[in-house]
């Protein structure tokens, strides 16, 4: 069996304020690599045969390579998925954030926090939670576990039901974060992952579909300006562009 790991920063355990990921402290990306070996550990002692991951937060170069697990094969540039989706029975997401406008989330967001107010597809307000398992999907493959804040965690079972998760810490406020300790939140993820293996065969791709309608609402005129002048999306109003698509080959496919 193979997993893909796709890894985000806001949601890793013990980063409790903005200003270490803004700033990609060392102890936050530290703790980054620690998480995401909890996982590969759990998925390996789950029964993967091999392991790729992804460092998904930003323009990448947040991992630590040097302490990454070296039974996993690191893939991909950020934002583009996973380098060949085919490879992968089922996906993880570690560090994961709730969407944009979620009440009681940690560094909530999609995509943008300058220049993106919300995001659909088909109608349904999303985040990046469901644009990676739309994503994976298209490929017939399942996001089977999901690793970050208590509100992320929430929204990985509203979008995909029966998964596995591992709850890291809870928001005092939007940049403020109480996270339990270390050790706890690396049992956590590990449990949770070499669990999640037992959901292959079982759990289903999220599919959406198509054609679909993929629609952002930027939070203000002039990111939306920007956008129309290079996407070629139809603009709705002041702060809203719409395209829609066929067919889902590219990450870049679910954006604008």
């Amino acid at each position: 069996m193979k997993i893909f790991i796709m890894t985000d920063l806001e949601g890793i355990s013990g980063i409790s304020r903005k200003e270490q990921v803004d700033n990609s402290e060392p102890y936050a990306l530290e703790r980054l690599m620690a998480d995401v070996n909890a996982a590969i550990r759990g998925a390996f002692d789950g029964g993967a045969d091999e392991v790729y991951v992804e460092d998904g937060h930003g323009g990448g170069n947040n991992f630590i390579k040097e302490l990454l697990d070296p039974r996993a094969v690191q893939v991909g540039n950020a934002g583009t998925g996973v380098t060949d989706m085919t490879k992968a029975d089922a996906m993880f997401l570690i560090g994961a954030h709730a969407m944009s406008g979620t009440l009681n989330a940690f560094l909530d967001h999609t995509q943008s926090s300058m220049t993106w107010h919300d995001y659909y597809v088909n109608g349904k307000r999303c985040g990046e939670i469901a644009q990676e398992a739309i994503y994976a999907g298209a490929f017939g493959v399942p996001v089977v576990m999901v690793s970050g804040d208590m509100t992320a965690c929430t929204e990985a079972r509203q979008f995909l039901g029966n998964i596995r998760t591992a709850v890291v810490k809870y928001a005092v406020c939007r940049n403020e974060a109480e996270c339990i300790p270390d050790d706890e939140a690396e049992r956590l993820i590990y449990e949770a992952a070499k669990a999640a293996m037992g959901r292959i065969g079982e759990a289903k791709p999220y599919k959406i579909t198509l054609p679909a309608e993929i629609k952002i609402e930027y939070n203000r005129a002039d990111y939306c300006d920007d956008a129309a002048k290079w996407s070629g999306a139809e603009r709705l109003d002041a702060r809203t562009l719409r395209k829609v698509i066929d067919k889902i080959e590219v990450y870049r496919d679910i954006l604008i």
